[in-house]
């Protein structure tokens, strides 16, 4: 992922760890378990029941926060400290959440320009269901490798796969879960990625013996990931086939499609790849798909509004949806703009009030420390690691910690043992980046979520690269498979 291009190196240089001798592990664990209770309730008992107003899980993350400040209180924690590390985290994630605000006018406009259309209109006469789930892992991954980013990747074109496989009729889970995994392998595997960056720079190696030393356990699988859409691809009786022609006649009717309209997303792509800020280049997006709304679709935005540019400015601000003479592509052209980015951005913000009070009470480190002191062998040292990177997942909810921490816990350890430094870097990867999008609440997984449109309890199961990863590193770790060792002999 790469929200700023200068992130990893303020991770890197500015990220403390506290501890607290006063704090048990177990009182550690008093927070965690708490949460864990409340949110396995409200997903199990609470199904369908919308309590403050649909933002459970946000207020869930704030009594788990207070449940860690009541820890804190008994640990000798000032609130002042408590305070402090939750505007840290809470500063950390400002680019991120005007990234989601620039993605939700990114697919408001996008939609009454026509750019998203289009991509359904051409993609249904490219992408047949029997190779689309492949296809979709492989175009997440060209992108990603090229963008250096999975949330870019994401919210270009795999927003416009959603809607083509929404289209024929396949599950949206499975088109969310192979976009996933093909933009987190580019994502991990790519020069330009600030997570791939901090890996190996916690761990103590270089990027390229990183990225180098990744494929031994990335390439296996991707392949097995592949292999997996491939035999469902081949299974899939999508109930959209049939009416593929009256789907691209409804949209011929209602948007003018044509080629041209590609330079949008075409110039957002390559303003990643020059390197531009990722805020300017989604700005740039949302103002060049505004000028090509007034140029090609001036009937839509009369539809919308009186005022062509009031009906751009609900776009990029409010819900827009436009009519068809097709159900199935009502509900496919439909947008919130930022508005419909606001339960994400309060989730995220919620999920750093708890991850800024663990770390303020020492919570994370102790959690850390006690899997650090049980790993007596090389794959009990590379289990506690990927324990460690999951569980900062889960209760830091932010992939860059899942990173830091465990990197500089463990550091010392593996070269104890004998291990050369890319193992680790490896393995923060194979665990840290990318099943950060796995959990609901995570900063990742929200995202991804809140711009797919589909949920993290719809895409879990297909998102195979991600939560195959962790299980391929442990295995090439069980059986000592191309372990890098800093001598021969480790003792």
């Amino acid at each position: 992922m790469q929200e700023n291009d200068h992130l990893s190196d303020i991770k890197t240089e500015n990220q403390t760890i506290i501890d607290n001798k006063e704090l048990s592990f177990f009182e550690a664990l008093i927070p965690v378990v708490i949460l864990m209770a409340m949110l396995a309730y409200n997903i199990f008992f609470v199904e369908g029941q919308e309590w403050f107003g649909g933002y459970t899980n946000q207020i869930i993350l704030l009594l788990g926060g207070g449940v860690a400040a009541v820890v804190g209180f008994f640990n000798k924690v000032h609130i002042t400290t408590m305070l402090k590390e939750v505007w840290e985290n809470l500063r950390s994630v400002f680019v991120p959440i005007m990234i989601l605000f620039l993605v939700g006018a990114l697919a408001g406009t996008w939609l009454v320009s026509g750019v998203i259309p289009a991509m359904v209109y051409y993609g249904l006469q490219v992408l047949s269901p029997e190779i689309f789930l492949p296809a979709s892992v492989i175009i997440a991954a060209v992108i990603s490798i090229a963008t250096g980013s999975s949330w870019t990747t994401s919210a270009t074109v795999g927003i416009a796969l959603v809607g083509i496989g929404t289209a024929l009729g396949i599950n949206p889970g499975m088109i969310a879960g192979a976009v996933i995994s093909g933009a987190y392998f580019g994502d991990k595997m790519s020069p330009l990625s600030d997570t791939t960056n901090l890996a190996p720079a916690m761990a103590g190696t270089d990027l390229f013996t990183h990225i180098k030393y990744m494929t031994i356990t990335t390439v296996p699988t991707i392949i097995i990931t592949l292999i997996v859409f491939g035999i469902i691809s081949a299974n899939i009786e999508p109930t959209g086939t049939a009416d593929v022609s009256n789907l691209l006649l409804s949209i011929d009717n209602t948007f003018k499609i044509t080629p041209w309209l590609f330079l949008v997303p075409v110039a957002v792509v390559a303003l990643i790849l020059f390197k531009t800020k990722p805020l300017i280049a989604l700005g740039a997006g949302i103002v060049l798909a505004a000028v090509f709304a007034l140029v090609f679709q001036p009937k839509i935005l009369e539809a919308i509004s009186d005022s062509k540019l009031t009906a751009i400015f609900n776009s990029v601000f409010t819900e827009t949806s436009i009519a068809t003479d097709n159900e199935k592509l009502n509900d496919l052209f439909s947008a919130k703009g930022m508005q419909g980015m606001l339960w994400t951005i309060y989730l995220i913000m919620c999920a750093m009030v708890f991850g800024g009070i663990m770390d303020a009470i020492g919570a994370l480190s102790r959690i850390t420390k006690a899997l650090l002191s049980i790993a007596s062998s090389i794959f009990g040292l590379f289990a506690s690691t990927v324990v460690s990177c999951l569980g900062l997942n889960i209760v830091a909810s932010d992939q860059y910690l899942a990173i830091v921490i465990p990197g500089k816990m463990f550091k010392q350890a593996y070269e104890d043992k004998g291990l050369a430094p890319e193992n680790l870097s490896r393995t923060l990867e194979d665990s840290g980046t990318v099943t950060s999008v796995l959990i609901p609440w995570n900063t990742c997984g929200a995202y991804q979520s809140g711009v797919l449109g589909v949920g993290v309890g719809e895409y879990f199961i297909y998102a195979i690269f991600n939560w195959l990863s962790p299980i391929t590193t442990l295995i090439f770790a069980a059986f000592r498979i191309k372990i890098k060792m800093l001598t021969k002999k480790y003792s």
